[in-house]
């Protein structure tokens, strides 16, 4: 399965401290092996899934999207929660 990466995921992501982005490696191995993890959005969202974990005792919620048909994961954007689904509608 191939993981794509957003430029607003990679910019965030180069932000992280090392234990971050270990988590953050787990969770994306985590929705890599299984791609329905997170629930479907709906509205402006369509198509975008959610995964909700935490990060350093903090709330983290990681958007990607899944195409099935060609088997690829779309890595889109991760934050706290706080305006998280405002920010992803631009």
């Amino acid at each position: 399965m191939k993981i794509i990466q957003s430029n607003r995921f990679k910019r965030k992501l180069k932000k992280l401290h090392p234990k971050e982005k270990d988590t953050m490696d787990q969770v994306v191995f985590k929705i890599q092996k299984n791609p329905f993890l997170g629930p479907l959005k709906l509205g402006h969202l369509k198509n975008t899934r959610v995964h909700k974990f935490r990060m350093q005792n903090q709330l983290t919620l990681l958007a990607y999207i899944f195409f099935e048909s060609e088997k690829v994961i779309s890595l889109v954007d991760f934050g706290p929660h706080e305006n998280f689904y405002r920010d992803l509608e631009r």
